[in-house]
């Protein structure tokens, strides 16, 4: 039951009493304004208010959802000049006091208006105003008359009599129904009699979770340490080899919470892993788990919610923006791949789902557990320094080892679609034991770029200073970051010849010499471009796993903790295509990429190699990964971090603009800095720029920003701040669109 209702009489409609300012529900409405808005209830309203419910408010001349986030007795503003709610939307609160605590969090960290923040806490259904969604099976269930029936009544008709006898010790499900032989037509006439009512049955949960493997002796050193902390918050890092367990000590942690009757929230950074994962948890565990991710449809995702919020679901599995997910008793959470930059969000609110998570799990008192082969400098930094405990998993379970390791430096070597001769004769013995081959390419597509070969012209996106990526299959040149599509030229459209060619490699380029290569061999795509349907996924994990030889060739989506125990040799085909990012967490991201990718070989009884393709034999991080431990990377990659104080020894945020020309949105920036130093004086913060982006211009809009550096976490935050209020006091230009990033995921 929530505390403190607050049931009173309608304020007056003159207003001007005391009485009048009794009861102000102050709301958060979804709309991109910095502050919350207060309204007087619902004309004649009676029923009590509590925080969390949701009302429907009018704002300008539209009626929206807003969320109550406090009740007061007095508003600041005049009260003529409050507005009533329309409706109150709900008896009892669909966000729990902990769960706005959490919102709260959220919106004030990451500099984002309230009202675009609460509204992650609500499931798509509720957004609009709906009620919340049942998560029951259709079924039947006896009315008032139904019950009251004597014995007897129905016996010239023992179809429905028998139904009716049922429905008299609990209702019951169609589909329970139908497994007892009594059709829906038989329903259907209890239905016309008025005798029953149609109602979504919900079985009573039972939660149990089977007996877990035998764990090693470094996980039963973990989980020990997890489980101690049940009941309180600690952050945990399990930082294990690729292949060491990980998962199975997330089970029998989650078993041990869910023992003593709490959920358990596990997140993880791509939808392609939930298949994987939620066939793992299925085997487990005897209970029910909810499953959300952006590749569900709305009532999908509004069931889920629900089965969640109400603590129906023992676990919830999903990705980035579960970690919004209202939950009744939140005993742990796992983040798995903790390290991997899809926990942040891009755009609109733009938030960390690993950062939020921590938040998460020290407003709820429980542990959370980031696991990783590669965590990220931050946590790493975070366990050296005693604030977060570290459990380490350094051997593969069993028979297994870790992968041979091995350089090709192609310089002047003659590549086939890529492919070296020395990879291409470790992919023939591979296959030829009965074994899978994985490839990792990080281009989707044929080539890069078309380019003339008389004149020079390359392949330009009308919108983007990007290059338009050539595609086979359907023929078309592409921009793979605002989506713009081309037919391909017949001709040069500079020069007019016909010397066009494709330049670069793409994963469609490899497949073909592939199909040619090992014309007998199955070969599996696995990008953006082939993985587009809900079950695409899991379609490839079921085919791979019928255990005959064949090749899978893909992107980043095969690096993500897919388990595939025939997988013995890994080529890694251009290991060069990462090496010179300019963003700051480039070196980290490609040696995470390397190591990643290298633990999906010899995952199970055989012994694996990988085999990375160079033209930088000599780079740092390519030595560093063939050679040393991800905790050696770590030091030098730190040492790095802390001598030119950036994070985690910094702290970093960026104001970004998009405009319709570049000067517009340096001015508005430039505008918003000359304001912000004219009033106070930031000591130990750095500002860089305005500047133009890496990319300057996408999808039709230049882009800018500001970057603000310092030492002292706090004092970054009251900049960002006062650099956002800047921002708001000014009047914007048309087309103009600026928002905050905070800890962002790149700077450039």
């Amino acid at each position: 039951m929530p505390e403190n209702p607050i049931n009173t009489d309608p304020p007056s409609d003159q207003g001007g009493s005391e009485d009048s300012h009794s009861l102000v529900l102050r709301c958060s409405v979804n709309a991109p304004m910095r502050r919350l808005l207060d309204y007087l209830p619902p004309k004649g309203a009676e029923l009590p208010f509590f925080v969390g419910c949701r009302v429907q408010v009018p704002l300008g001349n539209r009626r929206v959802v807003a969320v109550i986030t406090a009740i007061i007795p007095r508003s600041e503003s005049d009260i003529e000049h409050l507005k009533h709610a329309e409706n109150l939307l709900d008896a009892s609160p669909l966000i729990s006091d902990t769960q706005l605590e959490l919102l709260r969090w959220t919106a004030n960290y990451y500099q984002h208006p309230p009202g675009e923040a609460m509204i992650l806490g609500l499931s798509p259904r509720e957004r609009r105003g709906e009620p919340p969604a049942s998560f029951g099976k259709p079924g039947l269930a006896l009315n008032l008359r139904g019950l009251g029936l004597p014995p007897g009544a129905l016996d010239r008709a023992p179809k429905q009599a028998a139904l009716l006898a049922l429905l008299q010790t609990a209702p019951r499900s169609y589909e329970e129904l139908e497994s007892l032989g009594i059709s829906r037509a038989t329903a259907r006439q209890l239905l016309n009699k008025h005798l029953a009512e149609r109602q979504d049955i919900v079985a009573a949960p039972n939660w149990s979770g089977g007996d877990g493997l035998e764990p090693s002796t470094e996980q039963a050193e973990a989980l020990q340490g997890i489980c101690d902390s049940l009941g309180s918050f600690h952050c945990h890092v399990l930082e294990g080899i690729t292949g060491s367990g990980k998962t199975e000590v997330y089970l029998q942690a989650i078993a041990k919470a869910m023992a003593t009757g709490k959920q358990a929230l596990v997140l993880l950074p791509e939808i392609g892993l939930t298949p994987q994962m939620l066939q793992r948890f299925q085997t487990r565990f005897q209970a029910p788990i909810a499953v959300l991710h952006s590749g569900l449809s709305d009532g999908e995702r509004d069931r889920h919610w629900h089965m969640a919020r109400s603590g129906h679901a023992a676990i919830v599995l999903g990705t980035r923006s579960a970690v919004f997910v209202p939950m009744t008793s939140v005993g742990l959470i796992v983040i798995d791949e903790e390290h991997d930059v899809s926990y942040n969000q891009q755009d609109g609110l733009r938030y960390s789902a690993r950062d939020v998570a921590v938040k998460r799990a020290q407003l709820a008192q429980c542990p959370i557990v980031l696991g990783s082969a590669t965590p990220s400098l931050e946590s790493v930094a975070n366990f050296r320094s005693g604030r977060y405990r570290w459990h380490p998993l350094t051997s593969r379970p069993g028979a297994a080892t870790s992968p041979k390791k091995i350089l090709i430096d192609i310089r002047g070597l003659q590549l086939d679609a890529g492919l070296s001769e020395q990879l291409l004769s470790a992919m023939s013995a591979t296959l030829d034991r009965g074994e899978q081959v994985l490839l990792f390419l990080n281009r989707r597509g044929f080539a890069p770029s078309l380019i003339c070969q008389t004149c020079g012209w390359v392949s330009g996106c009308h919108h983007c200073d990007a290059r338009l990526t050539l595609h086979r299959s359907p023929p078309r040149l592409c921009c793979h970051h605002c989506g713009e599509q081309q037919s391909l030229p017949r001709q040069c459209p500079e020069c007019g010849g016909n010397n066009l060619a494709a330049a670069g490699l793409g994963t469609e380029q490899t497949e073909q010499a592939l199909q040619r290569l090992f014309s007998t061999t199955p070969i599996h795509r696995v990008d953006s471009d082939t993985m587009g349907g809900r079950s695409s996924m899991q379609t490839l994990i079921e085919q791979v796993e019928d255990a005959e030889p064949c090749i899978l060739l893909g992107t980043q989506l095969l690096t993500k903790g897919h388990h595939f125990p025939r997988v013995t040799c890994v080529g890694v085909i251009d290991a060069d295509a990462q090496l010179f990012n300019p963003d700051f967490r480039g070196e980290e991201r490609l040696a995470q990429l390397l190591t990643q990718v290298g633990g999906r070989s010899g995952r199970a009884t055989r012994s694996g190699e990988v085999i990375i393709q160079t033209r930088h034999p000599d780079h740092p991080v390519v030595r560093a990964v063939l050679e040393s431990p991800w905790s050696v990377i770590c030091d030098q990659l730190l040492q790095q971090r802390q001598s030119q104080g950036l994070p985690p020894y910094g702290h970093l945020a960026v104001m970004r603009c998009d405009s319709r020309s570049i000067d517009q949105g340096l001015g508005f920036l430039e505008g918003c800095l000359t304001t912000l130093v004219s009033e106070r004086t930031f000591n130990g913060i750095r500002f860089v720029g305005p500047l133009p982006a890496a990319m300057a211009r996408r999808a039709g809009l230049y882009r800018s920003q500001l970057l603000l550096a310092g030492s002292s976490r706090q004092e970054l935050h009251q900049a960002a701040a006062q650099l956002v209020a800047c921002a708001t006091s000014k009047k914007q230009p048309a087309g103009l669109r600026w928002f905050m990033d905070i800890d962002p995921a790149d700077t450039v």
